[in-house]
């Protein structure tokens, strides 16, 4: 009967970015395996000090910082306006997207105080500015923010209390092309990450309602949420003009792009830098 990698061996192995050909290999006996893993283990270390060298050397920046400048660059040419808002968000912001303390989401929200937060999302804050550009510019008004949202969310490789989005937000273009302009900001975004195909599907959500989710890769990863309006969350901001809208978690973007199976290694990490182990 052949054996795996102990779990330690196989964590490891993980930790280094081995390849899952490598992570699932077969053992006639501990012998094989425990030398097959020292050389293995050492093959990795000696890789990861070689891309550790190249940032070095050619001052390199990480992957998710190199995305967002992409991202920045790719969007503002398209004739959106990037925007940047506190990281800290009032209780009563929250509020208006219904989230309250009987929503799913209040329980996953870090407070700082009793009407004070880490944002979980960056929609409101684009709310608030957009009721007042609405009234300032002229239609279309497009604006986008990149920045770190913080979520108690669930343990798991595609998961992080700290994560970074990109909302993107049209408004006051003709209802009949909102599907046609979703579908084309989504091509821009998930092109410019560097992703060759996407999917978009439909899905619940407890805020929206309803979302038109964006996946990829080969697991089918959600890299993307979206919306259309007018939307019943429009009326607390007094918005009645039609829109779409799409967020995508940049962390996920690059775990497809480079088939990845951890969301921490190419997020903000003290373990990592760019995606490679320190403690090496």
């Amino acid at each position: 009967m052949k054996i795996t990698w102990s779990e330690v061996q196989l964590l490891r192995l993980k930790e280094l970015d081995a390849a899952p050909a490598e992570q699932d290999t077969r053992f006639d006996s501990v012998v094989e395996r425990d030398k097959t893993y020292q050389k293995l283990e050492k093959k990795l270390i000696k890789k990861a000090r070689y891309r550790l060298k190249e940032l070095r050397e050619h001052h390199l920046r990480p992957a998710l910082c190199r995305l967002e400048s992409v991202l920045v660059e790719a969007l503002t040419a398209k004739g959106f306006v990037q925007v940047v808002t506190p990281t800290i968000m009032s209780g009563g912001l929250l509020a208006k997207m219904t989230i309250d303390e009987d929503h799913p989401l209040f329980s996953q929200v870090y407070w700082l105080e009793k009407d004070k937060c880490l944002r979980p999302m960056l929609a409101p804050h684009l709310y608030y500015i957009l009721k007042d550009l609405l009234r300032l510019w002229e239609k279309p008004v497009r604006i986008f923010e990149v920045g770190s949202c913080f979520r108690k969310e669930s343990q798991g490789s595609q998961h992080a209390a700290e994560f970074t989005m990109l909302n993107l937000v049209e408004m006051g273009l003709p209802e009949e092309e909102r599907q046609a302009r979703l579908e084309e900001l989504a091509v821009l975004v998930t092109g410019t990450a560097g992703l060759k195909s996407f999917n978009l599907e439909t899905e619940k959500s407890t805020v929206y309602g309803q979302t038109i989710d964006v996946v990829a890769g080969e697991d089918n990863i959600e890299v993307g949420s979206a919306a259309m309006g007018p939307h019943p969350l429009d009326r607390a901001w007094r918005i009645i003009d039609t829109w779409v809208g799409i967020g995508f978690g940049l962390e996920r973007l690059l775990m497809v792009k480079e088939k990845t199976q951890s969301l921490g290694r190419i997020g903000r990490s003290l373990a990592y830098l760019d995606g490679i182990r320190l403690n090496i």
